[in-house]
């Protein structure tokens, strides 16, 4: 169990980007930068040990500065979009910057994905971590309230990713944050995720509109293609909603705060990604515009060669108040932790 420093490059501006290398015993390795408090690389073992990098992403620092389709980026203040870049709260309306035509989407053009997190490593008990700490200002991106957030990613011996998130504000503000790391359990660059097995624990998800915002209604899965109550190829019905999956999962909860969002099964390698979470609610998204444009640490990046499933409250909840809310309070805590499993079988 290890945990090693360097440094991943220089920003325009001159502000250095540090990269952590953490390791375990069974040979899974995790790569985390500190832009974006970014997921860069997570190495996992096969059926017969051999490891493969199973997470999309850059070998160095200068494609994260330019758009690419938020790779393995914490994003925020709030994930997925919102809809006319706008929310009120309290008979004030607070314009955003929109970054998705007139909406906005993970936290604006300049949010917490485009930014230098102040890093350190940390030892514990439980492995090896890294602390990542960024500091928003007030009315960046239209949203109101100076929030400081605190995400700390650890490398447990059980070929666990443990990621905890803990946010304050000054004023009300929204707040739903979410790691957009895409998966490709045959390996990053190494086909497509169509033939990956997927169990998702939700018997409803949150409709969306031909701009993919959330329409407010809570829907039954049962009978549709987002049924996947029991294991199922990823492509199997993805003909009957072109180009692919983009949407929420309301994920069935029980006694433990931390309760599984989904299982991710690939048959040739037996590798298996279960993900846990406290949160209500997990985006299942295929990579559906992606084009094979971007080339990563795996070579190009075609659609449908990586599947995100980012844990978070349902999007647009500004507009739903039936929704879980996301708005926080000065003196409150927003509070997120989830987890990566990884195992084979």
């Amino acid at each position: 169990m290890k945990i090693q420093q360097s440094l991943f490059g220089k920003t325009p501006d001159g502000t250095p980007v540090e990269l952590f290398t953490l390791t375990n015993d069974n040979g899974m390795v995790v790569k985390l930068a500190s832009y974006g408090a970014t997921i860069t690389e997570l190495h996992v073992p096969d059926r017969h040990g051999e490891t493969a990098d199973v997470a999309l992403g850059f070998a160095e620092l200068a494609p994260y500065l330019r758009t690419h389709p938020y790779l393995g980026c914490m994003v925020g203040r709030v994930v997925n979009r919102i809809r006319g870049a706008a929310f009120s709260y309290r008979g004030k309306t607070y314009k955003l910057t929109p970054n998705d035509g007139p909406n906005a989407i993970h936290g604006g053009p300049q949010g917490m994905a485009r930014r230098v997190w102040k890093a350190a490593a940390r030892q514990s008990a439980d492995g090896p971590a890294v602390e990542f700490v960024y500091e928003s200002p007030d009315g960046e991106e239209g949203f109101p309230g100076n929030l400081r957030v605190t995400v700390v990613y650890r490398l447990l011996a059980k070929n666990t990713l443990r990621i905890d998130m803990l946010a304050r504000t000054d004023q009300p503000t929204p707040v739903n944050l979410a790691n957009h790391n895409y998966f490709n359990l045959h390996g990053a660059g190494n086909g497509t995720i169509l033939d990956h097995e997927l169990f998702i624990p939700a018997d409803y998800y949150t409709p969306s509109d031909s701009q993919l915002i959330t329409t407010g209604e809570i829907r039954s899965v049962a009978g549709t293609p987002f049924d996947f109550t029991r294991p199922t190829p990823i492509g199997r019905r993805m003909g009957e909603i072109p180009p692919g999956y983009d949407c929420n999962f309301v994920l069935r909860q029980g006694p433990d705060p931390l309760h599984l969002a989904a299982r991710l099964r690939e048959i040739q390698t037996a590798r298996i990604l279960e993900v846990y979470t406290t949160q209500p609610g997990v985006q299942l998204y295929t990579g559906n515009f992606l084009d094979g444009g971007i080339r990563g640490i795996g070579g190009a990046y075609p659609q449908h060669s990586g599947v995100c499933l980012e844990t978070q409250h349902f999007p647009n909840a500004v507009h739903h108040p039936h929704f879980p809310t996301i708005m926080l309070a000065p003196g409150e805590e927003y509070r997120h932790a989830f987890e990566y499993r990884f195992c084979t079988n």
